[in-house]
């Protein structure tokens, strides 16, 4: 038998519970459609370009993601969805046995990057009105300090004052998860990208834009920082199709993804409404999803699934307690999810 990693042994591979469904609700993706530019690219693609390495790292998408942030190419990186640059981020910045801090819940991939990575994890849990504690996380003296606004999975969003404490006085690096920015009312953080040494900022192709499929994302930060993050990513992870079909849509279809991403805003809020009168209490949210507090929500999102409506659930969540994140989609799918939920609950 061959040794394994003991650190490795009590962790379990990224699956939640899911079962093909007609109605799935479970991540938060773009449910509206696809990029018109996008989908013309894909019938483009020439065959035999399948049997080529694309470009090591991304130059056209860098390129222009660049120039619609105003910086030089060298100040952005791109990745395998932007769940993969923060890790090739941890990977840069953390030497194993070294503290990752970051808010409490948040992103249910940080404390398993934190164990293949071989990092000890510093949740810090948020504070009751669901902004981030920049005291207790100073406190851990991590080098790397992990914030998401809006956050996943309870679609809050950080306040300005708190994230900014956070970047001036942390020891290392900041990063900001903003994969549902383009959701959210406030301008972001990418502005503290450009304007301070410490932060990289993160967001994704997956949601508003339709891509989740290509898995596209891409980063934000000081060139120094930029150049670590390329060298722990390595090429070629980013193939040449997702990357035509992200510069393509971000050329010709931003007015697109605008659109979209303003009706998963208003259905988001009609399905508050919706619940509301369900007697429910969603979270204020920023993001194209609700999280609803729900006592024995793995059991109620169990029973939703028999009904062929897929939600995602959590259980003890630090604050919030069991709940179901049901993601913004078009209204038909949202009626047909609110039936489920009233019969799983009787």
């Amino acid at each position: 038998m061959i040794p394994l990693r003991a650190s490795y042994r009590d962790i379990s591979p990224y699956s939640p519970p899911k079962r093909p469904c007609r109605v799935d609700l479970s991540d938060n993706t773009n449910l509206f459609g696809v990029p018109p530019a996008a989908a013309r690219k894909l019938g483009e693609f020439h065959a035999e370009l399948l049997g080529r390495y694309p470009r090591s790292y991304a130059p056209d998408l860098r390129r222009v993601l660049a120039s619609r942030i105003g910086v030089g190419a060298e100040w952005v990186t791109t990745g395998c969805g932007s769940d993969d640059v923060i890790d090739s981020a941890l990977r840069a910045f953390l030497e194993p046995g070294e503290v990752l801090a970051f808010q409490d819940p948040t992103f249910v991939m940080l404390p398993l990057f934190a164990k293949v990575n071989g990092l000890r994890p510093a949740a810090v849990p948020l504070r009751a009105d669901f902004d981030v504690d920049p005291e207790a996380l100073l406190a851990t003296g991590a080098k790397v300090i992990y914030l998401c606004s809006p956050n996943n999975p309870t679609g809050t969003a950080l306040s300005r004052a708190s994230v900014e404490r956070v970047v001036d006085e942390a020891p290392g690096l900041v990063i900001i998860d903003e994969a549902y920015a383009d959701f959210a009312r406030g301008p972001g953080f990418v502005d503290l990208a450009l304007t301070r040494t410490n932060v990289l900022v993160t967001r994704t192709f997956s949601k508003a834009f339709g891509l989740a499929s290509m898995r596209v994302g891409w980063g934000v930060g000081h060139p120094k920082v930029v150049a670590e993050v390329e060298k722990a990513r390595g090429p070629y992870k980013l193939t040449q199709l997702a990357e035509s079909m992200a510069v393509a849509t971000l050329n010709e279809d931003l007015p697109w993804v605008r659109v979209w991403a303003e009706e998963a805003v208003a259905n988001r809020e009609r399905l508050r409404d919706a619940l509301l009168a369900m007697g429910l209490k969603p979270l204020p949210s920023e993001g194209n999803f609700l999280l609803v507090p729900v006592p024995g929500a793995p059991e109620v999102a169990e029973r939703m699934r028999e009904r062929d409506v897929n939600v995602r659930a959590f259980q003890g969540l630090t604050g919030v307690g069991d709940a179901l994140r049901i993601g913004s989609a078009p209204w038909p799918l949202l009626e047909t999810a609110l039936t489920a939920l009233r019969e799983s609950l009787r």
